[in-house]
């Protein structure tokens, strides 16, 4: 009993029916010296198993040690600023101005890690040095999209990446800001493929382009807007036919998920005057017969209705809902502003800058925007006129801040534009903005 007990020990010892196998090697060794008759992996596997192969003539001793050295190196990083700590090297960075950014992500792996971090600009925005840059979106008389970053701190215009092709050339798409750092962009018509549901989006703060989830409908000319951080789609056209669509839907960044709500009590297609005014998305576009419609959404109840009064009726686009009150421009420059009264359901004039620049096609207002609290109108020759609505009583005499030109390209480069634009402006117009928005980073 003993002998046999000695011999069933014995790894090397054959039984009746069955092979005694040797004990497993470790997995990160290799098997090259178990025997060296074995040229294939599935051979010395029958033999050794659960090994792998050797990619080394011998058995390296130092195979795990040098593993523990590799981690022990990204643990030891060197400082972002040296002789600083830390936390001190981030709260200097943070006031380093938009502007520098780019080249800030060029210092080191662990500068473009912060400056891509969430972190980051939310501590910018804790101490106050976040900054607003107005985005413009153009199309040129070719019918190709292009895209433009204003800098109201150094009023210059900032280079960016290009625009992904899958845009360049679309007609028609939307555009939103989600988070206040992601501009969407979203539907519309590509010359070739037709109607899109495609969606993509820009990060300020990585300064790059990503795709996200398609819209559960093809459609262009359609009205958007954004309520509660959650952004909202609804008519159009379709497939290039003079269709108008009745359809809605929301997309919400959070899921990641595009979903359908209640279908508009009117099908409207664009050109559409939106506006997000005390929690309710009002629109205003045509029907299938090219008659004016307008009707407002309330998210709360899903609901749409059908509205006709003194506000729809003198509503002229651009217009903006800032600080409670509801603006419109009176003048194709956009050189006039009025304001809806609600008690008297009208429209009345509410600042002159004293200073119209003219209705030529380039120097008409394309948008309005808030800009850090300002009223911001953009024209389509790229010119700025920034407007303090908050103290309308002043006088624009007595506070020359109140109505402010900025010339986005410097004042001797804009005025050539404005006079050659004017004259230009009698064959048709060069080129003319589609889309404006603001970004904080």
């Amino acid at each position: 009993m003993d002998q046999l007990s000695e011999r069933q020990r014995s790894p090397n010892v054959q039984q009746r029916g069955f092979r005694v196998h040797a004990p497993l090697v470790d997995s990160v060794s290799c098997y090259c010296k178990v025997d060296a008759g074995f040229k294939t992996v599935a051979g010395a596997r029958k033999f050794v198993p659960g090994s792998k192969i050797c990619i080394q003539p011998d058995i390296n001793p130092h195979a795990h040690k040098s593993k523990n050295r590799r981690h022990e190196r990204t643990r030891v990083q060197p400082p972002l600023l040296p002789g600083l700590p830390d936390d001190l090297a981030i709260t200097c960075l943070t006031r380093v101005p938009r502007a520098d950014h780019n080249k800030l992500r060029l210092v080191s792996k662990r500068w473009s890690h912060l400056l891509s971090n969430n972190y980051f600009y939310s501590l910018r925005k804790t101490l106050g040095m976040a900054e607003e840059w107005l985005y413009v979106f153009k199309r040129d008389r070719d019918g190709r999209n292009s895209w433009h970053a204003f800098d109201p701190v150094y009023q210059i215009w900032q280079p960016l990446p290009p625009i992904p092709m899958e845009y360049s050339e679309v007609l028609g798409f939307g555009c939103a800001v989600l988070s206040g750092c992601n501009l969407y962009l979203f539907g519309g018509k590509d010359p070739l493929k037709g109607s899109m549901c495609r969606t993509i989006f820009y990060n300020a703060r990585t300064n790059r382009w990503r795709k996200g989830p398609d819209m559960l409908r093809r459609r262009h000319l359609f009205g958007s807007c954004v309520i509660n951080n959650c952004l909202y789609v609804a008519g159009g056209e379709y497939e290039g036919v003079h269709r108008a669509l009745r359809t809605a839907e929301v997309y919400d960044p959070n899921r990641r998920r595009w979903s359908f709500i209640s279908d508009m009590s009117t099908a409207l297609m664009g050109p559409f005057i939106g506006v997000v005014h005390n929690g309710k998305w009002i629109l205003k576009g045509v029907g299938d017969h090219r008659e004016v419609l307008s009707e407002v959404y309330t998210p709360e109840t899903n609901t749409w209705m059908s509205i006709s009064d003194g506000m729809i009726a003198g509503w002229r686009n651009p217009s903006i809902s800032m600080n409670g009150s509801l603006y419109a421009l009176d003048c194709r420059d956009g050189c006039k502003i009025r304001v809806y009264e609600e008690d008297t359901n009208s429209w009345k004039r509410f600042i002159d800058s004293k200073v119209h620049l003219g209705s030529s096609p380039a120097l008409e207002a394309a948008a309005v925007v808030n800009l850090n609290g300002k009223l911001c109108i953009i024209r389509n020759n790229m010119s700025i006129s920034l407007v303090d609505v908050s103290s309308p009583d002043q006088e624009l005499e007595s506070n020359p801040h109140l109505w402010e030109n900025i010339a986005g390209k410097g004042h001797i480069k804009t005025l050539f534009t404005n006079l050659w634009s004017s004259l230009a402006g009698r064959n048709g117009q060069k080129s003319h903005i589609v889309h404006c928005q603001v970004l904080v980073a």
